[in-house]
């Protein structure tokens, strides 16, 4: 375990929301109802009934997801470092494909009203040009390319050595399926509720329109290094190419696989220490009138953290006003 701290700030991508998310750290924190308000007016309309009122098949709409997500996100980090009092800085970020906007934010490179009117407009083309569906494959990468190259598939994503996630067309899928029951009879798989196969040639032209948009946004410099999904390595800085180099790789992101799992090697690589993981959250209840959700909820990336770094990970995440105590009190006692 390296003793000088190089944090690294995580934040989680689509599936990580549900209804009522954010509502308990909203009732705490006056810097989250500023946030809320922030994202509103960016937006155009009010995020927080959104997010805290809707139901889940409103929340899960790719349109309203990546806004909802976002705002969780850079929500519960401003809360974090108003509760640490700003006493750690973040070294590295890294974000699962819609979390790299998150990350991008919290490196500086994107102002947060840039970044959802970003996201705003890559949820509604998603939903709108977007087709097909996804399923993770407890499979290698070789395996799973090569079985989903066989019926009009791709990969979206690498999340670990096996968990791999395919996208394509639903009788594609089916097909895949039937031919993975014999080769492989003892892998499982699970179906994704995404509104298509996102990171696979089923997004190109969502990503084409899109690049009209990203051409618009300013970036920024960053203040830390920042992981790209499309590379599965280190962006570079942006400051020389007017955040050129960002625009293309989060345009080519959204029809290629993300390569999650490169990403979490690179954050060992570099000796992060601690990881610290904002927003999100996964099980327990689904409903909005559950005023208690936040509490039954898990981290979204832990898993994927704790299998790429076993032991040796020092990982704390912040997802609610629970998560947020126990993270700043374990980080005051570390060395």
């Amino acid at each position: 375990m390296p003793t000088e701290r190089k944090p690294a700030y995580l934040f989680p991508g689509q599936g990580a929301q549900y209804p009522g998310i954010g509502k308990d750290l909203h009732a705490q924190f006056a810097v989250v109802r500023d946030t809320y308000t922030e994202a509103s007016d960016a937006l155009g309309y009010d995020i927080a009934a959104l997010s805290f009122d809707a139901p889940a098949d409103e929340i899960n709409r790719t349109r309203h997801t990546q806004p909802v997500l976002l705002t969780h996100s850079i929500a519960c980090l401003r809360a974090f470092e108003q509760r640490t009092e700003h006493s750690l800085t973040a070294s590295m970020a890294a974000g699962h494909s819609l979390g790299e906007y998150s990350a991008l934010v919290a490196a500086g490179a994107l102002s947060f009203a840039a970044a959802l009117r970003l996201v705003k407009r890559r949820g509604e083309l998603m939903g709108e040009y977007g087709r097909g569906e996804m399923r993770a494959l407890m499979l290698d990468f070789e395996s799973a390319q090569e079985i989903a190259g066989r019926h009009y598939c791709g990969v979206a994503a690498c999340n670990l050595p096996e968990q791999t996630v395919v996208g394509g067309a639903a009788q594609d899928l089916d097909a895949m399926l039937r031919d993975m029951a014999v080769k492989f009879p003892k892998k499982r798989s699970f179906r994704l509720q995404t509104e298509g196969a996102f990171h696979t040639y089923h997004m190109v032209e969502a990503a084409a329109r899109f690049r009209e948009t990203l051409a618009q946004v300013e970036f920024h410099p960053t203040n830390c290094r920042v992981l790209s999904n499309f590379t599965g390595d280190f962006h570079e800085d942006g400051a020389e190419d007017g955040g050129d180099s960002l625009r293309s790789r989060l345009f080519l992101q959204l029809f290629n696989p993300v390569r999650w799992h490169e990403n979490l090697l690179c954050l060992g690589a570099a000796d992060a220490h601690p990881l610290i993981e904002f927003g999100g959250g996964l099980g327990g209840g689904e409903t909005a009138e559950a005023a208690e959700a936040a509490k039954t909820k898990r981290p979204a990336l832990e898993g994927m953290v704790k299998k790429t770094w076993g032991s040796a990970a020092s990982y704390f995440p912040v997802i609610n006003v629970r998560t947020l105590e126990d993270a700043a009190r374990a980080l005051a006692a570390e060395p």
